[in-house]
């Protein structure tokens, strides 16, 4: 049974799209000559916040409008993202947003988010340290919290799996990174309510492979670091409702190293003059990794997003992986 209808669905892409354009799913032939395959990008690095997580900040903004008590403000934890998602639809929704981050977090995200109007925090070493104090923030302020998760963050987030199936048919598989949950969660409900046997790979980064475990163990595992400079898949506390879709929906969760992940960057400047940020990457070095069961397959990998400081980006052009 699918997670939505496909009239639910196609009513939260035509909200998603009063506000961000459609994106493109282009086939480079550099890149197809680079991997010896037939691979159609996904470019949610082309939305106006640079990633796919701006389609569900809008859709569970417009829930929160209509069916709860805001006015104090909202309150959620990120590496950046998700939280420059709903810096963004609060400022349509005329919404008060705080957003809290680890330290060491990406300058160029933080500047992003306090630009659309949120006040960002810095707690914790990395995302969970982050989320906990949200979520005591929130209980002190009198704030509604935002979680990393929810149906209507998928809902919105589907849109994006709606337009992927719409502008190419008969894709045998596709590679989608893992951070949370709710872009692999989407992309599965969209395809379930189109009624199609695409086969859905989900992919973490191998220093931060908690959700990778859980698949393989049936159950959530939580792992004590989660070590990737790709933070957008930097999980190491799983969510049990996204596992639960997921254990039910993914053919298979992967994991690939830090120097894939580097390595795929590169190709998509290279061969598609695109930024991808960390996490947007994974799916190409999992793609090129399972590169023998790929041959004569029609796939599709997911750059969710560009969202990388410049100096990093510079760093790995380079080739330098300090």
């Amino acid at each position: 049974m699918s997670l939505f209808d496909l009239t639910e669905l196609r009513d939260a892409a035509e909200f998603v799209h009063q506000y961000v354009a459609p994106t493109p799913t282009i086939r480079w032939p550099l890149l197809d000559r680079a991997t010896g395959l037939s691979l159609y990008v996904k470019h949610e690095n082309h939305t106006k916040l640079g990633a796919f997580k701006v389609r569900g900040g809008l859709t569970f903004c417009r829930y929160l409008r209509d069916s709860v008590d805001v006015r104090r403000g909202v309150i959620s934890a990120t590496r950046g993202n998700h939280g420059q998602s709903i810096a963004h639809a609060t400022s349509q929704f005329g919404m008060a947003a705080t957003i809290v981050v680890p330290h060491g977090n990406s300058i160029e995200n933080n500047a992003a988010m306090r630009a659309w109007g949120a006040e960002v925090i810095e707690h914790g070493d990395d995302f969970q340290e982050a989320a906990e104090f949200a979520a005591l923030y929130a209980a002190r302020e009198d704030l509604v919290m935002i979680p990393p998760f929810h149906r209507e963050l998928i809902r919105g987030v589907a849109s994006y799996g709606l337009e992927l199936f719409e502008a190419v048919s008969g894709l045998d598989r596709i590679y989608v990174p893992v951070g949370m949950g709710s872009g692999i969660c989407s992309l599965i409900a969209a395809r379930d309510a189109l009624g199609l046997d695409t086969e859905i790979i989900g992919v973490v980064a191998r220093g931060a492979d908690a959700v990778a475990q859980s698949f393989r163990a049936g159950k959530v595992i939580e792992t004590a670091v989660a070590h990737t400079f790709a933070d957008g898949v930097a999980c190491r506390s799983p969510n049990p409702d996204a596992l639960d879709i997921i254990l039910k929906g993914a053919a298979d969760i992967v994991a690939v190293s830090d120097d894939q992940i580097r390595d795929a960057i590169r190709l998509y400047f290279s061969s598609c003059h695109t930024i991808a940020e960390g996490a947007g990457a994974v799916p190409l070095a999992a793609a090129i990794a399972g590169r023998d069961g790929n041959i004569r397959k029609k796939v599709a990998v997911i750059l969710s997003g560009a969202n990388i400081d410049r100096a990093d980006f510079a760093r790995i052009l380079t080739g330098d992986t300090r």
